[in-house]
């Protein structure tokens, strides 16, 4: 039990904002043998801020055994997990907090939150909205609809919200990065850079909206014809970023570098010779897609504009950028010798694998029995291998487009956290990676037994029709005039990577951005030449 003159004290410390002398009473009442739920909720709170998440978790879950039916609770429980990156458990807890609570606005936004970070925006905007309605004035609920529909170039409706939140709170950094991409896409650059100078001059924000805002400064900097400032900015919001995320990558217990993997994958595969990877033709099992597309190639080079066009036709499911492959991944991509056990493998062990991964699509909401799936990742390119083991009979379609443009445009955008991601955060790291992998894909074409169809994003943009009709010959997919209409395909799809505001447009010519930074490429011309060369991109 807690005694009333330490509820007291914790209520008046609260009331007064003082969250520190509050957990310091909690943390003077467990000490004296006092329990209660509000306890050790804030004593947990304490332990969450100083990075210690198992202590705080346990600190929660000694809460909720003395107080299962508290919403309060539930979301703190949400919020830690949150932190850690553990979103699907994080949704599940502000889950529990909301069927105590339904009502529970800030239960909600939370929610949004978390979904919004794993990459489900259209259930994060219907949590929002739920947030909206039970709060008219939820501000962060707000932001984060105008924030969401200013990514998916869904101006009216981010200009409406965004209002409406700064009305509420005109410092808000995520409505105002809202508005500046509004802004930035109507032509008003130069109104967009003044808003983000005086957000990232004046506002207090988190780390992470500080490196969104420096990036769209980039960006309007970029539409200006300020091609030196736009990569400042674009530095500094990478430096930034890095810093923020430094930890997942620090010691040997920690996530492995994307460019590690990548050469551990090389050495493993350059092991191997082409006869090793002999696989016999096999039709699809029950359960199976009748026609299997992997389409790979690298971040920024077109995969999401070609994964909506082909999941426009009729019979056609498409699933972006998912870990399909990660049981085996885990078992023979990661660890050192793992190609080498995975030829190693069965007939029995190869069809667990394929069954996990059939698993994994379905787990995603994706029915695929009978019709044509298309598995689209970038980087699965380093997948090939697998790719070969499991699924031999399957199509791959290499994307391609002109490396500068893909490097450029992958150091400038503004990615969710992975491995390949943090590549990102540098130039020559993103250089490097770009021709790690393909150098890696390329050694794969040259061993593996796969068919392999490569597409250039400059030939789709410059003749749509005959290009998608050679990758459905390449496919078995039936061309449709409907794959002309991809936007609104994209437009009814939960698209989520950094493409989406563009594939919910109608077509148009993206190549050639890199021209206007020709002097801040210059660094890594020694490294991407050779597949300027390669690719037919040379001038």
């Amino acid at each position: 039990m807690m005694t009333p003159a330490t509820r007291a004290a914790i209520n008046t410390a609260l009331a007064a904002g003082e969250v520190n002398r509050a957990v310091a009473i909690a943390d003077t009442a467990l000490a004296a043998g006092e329990r209660d739920a509000l306890l050790f909720n804030l004593a947990a709170w304490a332990q969450e801020e100083a990075g210690d998440f198992a202590a705080a978790q346990d600190l929660l879950h000694r809460a909720l055994a003395l107080a299962p039916n508290d919403p309060l609770i539930h979301s703190a429980m949400g919020r830690c997990l949150s932190r850690q990156g553990r979103l699907s458990e994080a949704v599940r807890a502000f889950d529990a907090a909301i069927a105590l609570d339904p009502d529970a606005a800030e239960a909600w936004t939370e929610r949004g939150s978390v979904l919004e970070a794993g990459g489900s925006l259209r259930l994060a905007t219907e949590s929002y909205h739920n947030a909206a309605r039970r709060d008219p004035h939820a501000v962060l609920a707000l932001a984060g609809i105008a924030s969401i529909a200013s990514r998916q170039g869904e101006w009216d409706m981010a200009r409406d919200f965004g209002a409406r939140a700064l009305a509420v709170d005109p410092g808000n950094g995520n409505a105002i990065c809202a508005m500046a991409r509004a802004d930035i896409a109507a032509g008003d650059s130069a109104r967009a850079a003044a808003a983000l100078e005086q957000l990232l001059a004046h506002g207090a924000m988190v780390a992470e909206l500080r490196s969104v805002a420096t990036s769209l400064l980039g960006d309007a900097r970029g539409r200006m014809g300020q091609p030196a400032a736009a990569f400042e900015a674009y530095a500094a919001a990478n430096a930034q970023f890095a810093r923020m995320h430094a930890w997942h990558f620090a010691g040997d217990t920690q996530a492995i570098p994307h460019s590690a993997m990548l050469a551990r994958i090389s050495d493993g595969l350059a092991a191997t010779t082409a006869a090793d990877w002999t696989s016999r033709a096999r039709s699809p099992a029950p359960g199976e897609a009748e026609r299997h597309v992997f389409l790979l190639g690298f971040p920024r080079s077109g995969t999401t504009l070609v994964e909506n066009v082909l999941a426009s036709a009729p019979g056609v499911e498409a699933l972006e950028e998912r870990p399909t492959l990660g049981d085996a991944d885990r078992a023979y991509l990661v660890e050192e010798g793992g190609l080498a056990k995975l030829l190693a493998l069965d007939d029995a062990g190869l069809a667990g694998f394929r069954a996990a991964y059939w698993q994994k699509v379905a787990d995603a909401g994706v029915s695929v029995t009978g019709r044509s799936f298309v598995d689209m990742d970038p980087l699965k390119g380093s997948r090939l291998p697998l790719i070969a083991r499991l699924f031999p009979a399957a199509r791959v379609v290499l994307m391609r487009r002109d490396p500068r443009d893909v490097v450029w445009s992958c150091f400038r955008a503004n990615f969710v956290l992975t491995s390949a991601a943090y590549e990102f955060t540098t130039l020559e790291r993103t250089a490097r990676l770009y021709a790690a992998m393909m150098e890696l894909t390329e050694a794969a074409r040259a061993k593996l037994p796969l068919a392999i169809h490569e597409l250039r994003y400059e030939d789709l943009v410059s003749d749509f029709d005959a290009t998608v009709q050679r990758l459905c010959a390449f496919t078995g997919i039936e061309w449709t005039p409907a794959m002309r209409r991809f936007d609104q395909t994209a437009a009814r799809r939960d698209v989520a990577t950094a493409s989406v505001g563009q594939v919910r447009r109608p077509l148009y010519d993206g190549s050639g951005q890199w021209r206007r930074y020709v002097a801040q490429l210059e660094s890594v011309m020694p490294i991407l030449a050779p597949w300027v060369a390669k690719f037919g991109y040379a001038d």
